[in-house]
């Protein structure tokens, strides 16, 4: 399935080969963080020097950005391997990304459900979803974010099984030295420290770096903190601790925070080093010029990186202009208003009017499933008390239902790429339903089999069909106009 997505995600990367929708800024940024260690402005007209493959027409003043530089690092890692003069550079890390998330998300997948065909139709309903391909092709800051988030999702879900492999061994070694062979009533009031686990602070480290490509990270920071330690107590209650609520969350709770705040917090530092270690970044010696009483004794470094949040925030919290492509997230789900990234009217498909088009428009068979997928994951999760259900139903909640409180901020529907992922698994958690229980009877698993597979095969058809206006193949106009099924997705 990782083939499957890098193959639609690298073949013709380079099309079209100019600088498509935001482009225009995190390409340069990363151009310029790669000469200098941050953003430089740039003149006027950079962006018909970017195109012509002659990018270093760079300013010596400093840019204001309002983005962390994680995401635009790792374009910079794609322009320093085949160089900032052509769109296969610019795009390399993004298809990258977007290769590896495919073959992350079937992992994530086959451990949650425990299951390899499982595994695998996650896998392709990523590899094939115009949404997330096409964010893989173009080099926006979102499918980075993503693939962070989802690192972290995995590693939590590995500290889980590791956590109760944890409390197992301690609990045995407490048995063997207990009457009768199971551990006293004081060593089951509340359980044993399982200490600093590896894989939560892997978990930390790559939440660190999302926020550090985006902050709508920090939703998932705390949806996936309280988590893993839900997970913890859960696991005591299972394994006989009396006290389990408490004994989870302190004995497991305090060392979580610290694994993932602090490590979070620390890791996103440390992606500002190119700022710190530069003079004259924007905001760089804003402290020094700004004396405080109150704070004074903190370093003017990190005074100044706060002053620099402290604005950004505000650009953020005041970010409503009119787009034409704004969407609410009301909209996301059912895809109301996908997102144009270019197009073009060239010439060269056989007729007199053609059309080239990038549109972040997913697949709609697998976003309106999955959309109806989460009434069934709801039904689980309260009826049924999955947790599996729980856990995706969280990973969509946390990428989701943020954006709600910023009703006036411009929003577009690319910005679900964050919870995409989520989106697939609670999809494939409904197949997983049709299929059957490997237990179940051959005739039922037969059945199971067939409707999986007839709803694949027709997920990959549509995707065919829709490929062309994501990838910018030239096309006749009326085979794109076919293409936009809804008025609001013109």
């Amino acid at each position: 399935m990782a083939v499957i997505g890098g193959l639609l995600r690298f073949v013709r990367l380079g099309e079209p080969g100019s600088l498509v929708f935001d482009e225009t800024y995190y390409v340069k940024d990363a151009y310029s963080m790669l000469q200098s260690g941050y953003e430089r402005e740039w003149p006027e007209d950079a962006n018909d020097s970017f195109n012509a493959g002659t990018p270093d027409v760079l300013l010596d003043t400093p840019n204001y950005v309002v983005h962390p530089p994680v995401g635009k690092w790792m374009i910079a890692f794609g322009m320093l391997l085949f160089g900032s003069d052509n769109s296969f550079g610019w795009r390399f890390s993004a298809a990258l990304v977007g290769t590896l998330s495919v073959l992350l998300l079937a992992f994530v997948a086959q451990r949650l459900f425990g299951s390899p065909l499982l595994g695998a139709a996650a896998g392709l309903l990523l590899a094939i979803d115009g949404h997330h391909l096409v964010e893989s092709r173009t080099s926006l800051l979102d499918i980075f974010l993503s693939f962070w988030l989802l690192a972290s999702f995995a590693a939590l879900l590995l500290d889980r099984d590791d956590g109760r492999r944890r409390l197992a061994r301690r609990l045995a070694r407490l048995a063997d030295r207990g009457d009768g062979g199971i551990p006293s009533t004081s060593a089951l009031a509340y359980g044993p420290f399982l200490g600093l686990r590896p894989w939560r602070l892997a978990a930390g480290v790559c939440l660190g770096l999302a926020l550090g490509t985006k902050w709508s990270a920090l939703p998932f920071i705390a949806a996936f903190g309280l988590l893993t330690v839900a997970w913890d107590m859960s696991a005591r209650r299972i394994a006989g601790v009396h006290h389990w609520v408490l004994g989870g969350a302190v004995k497991d709770g305090l060392l979580a925070f610290v694994a993932v705040v602090p490590v979070a917090l620390l890791t996103y530092l440390a992606t500002w080093t190119g700022w710190f270690l530069s003079e004259d970044a924007y905001d760089r010696a804003w402290a020094e010029q700004n004396p405080s009483d109150s704070w004074g004794w903190l370093p003017e470094a990190l005074r100044s990186l706060a002053e620099y949040h402290r604005s950004a925030y505000t650009f953020h919290q005041g970010l409503g202009s009119d787009h034409p492509y704004e969407a609410s997230a009301w909209s996301w789900l059912v895809m109301g208003r996908p997102t144009s990234f270019y197009y073009e009217k060239p010439s060269g498909c056989g007729t007199d009017a053609c059309s080239q088009a990038v549109t972040v428009l997913g697949n709609p068979l697998i976003w309106w499933s999955a959309a109806l997928s989460l009434l069934v994951l709801l039904f689980c999760w309260i009826g049924r008390r999955d947790w599996r259900a729980a856990v995706i139903l969280t990973g969509v909640a946390a990428g989701y239902l943020p954006w709600f409180l910023y009703p006036e901020r411009t929003t577009f529907y690319f910005y679900a790429v964050a919870f995409e992922p989520y989106l697939v698994l609670s999809l494939v958690y409904s197949l997983g339903l049709v299929l059957g229980r490997p237990d179940a009877s051959r005739g039922r698993r037969r059945r199971g089999i067939v409707l999986v597979g007839i709803f694949l095969a027709a997920a990959v058809a549509l995707s065919a069909y829709f490929l062309p206006i994501w990838t910018a193949e030239i096309i006749p106009y009326e085979q794109w106009r076919m293409r936009m099924w809804l008025p609001s997705w013109i």
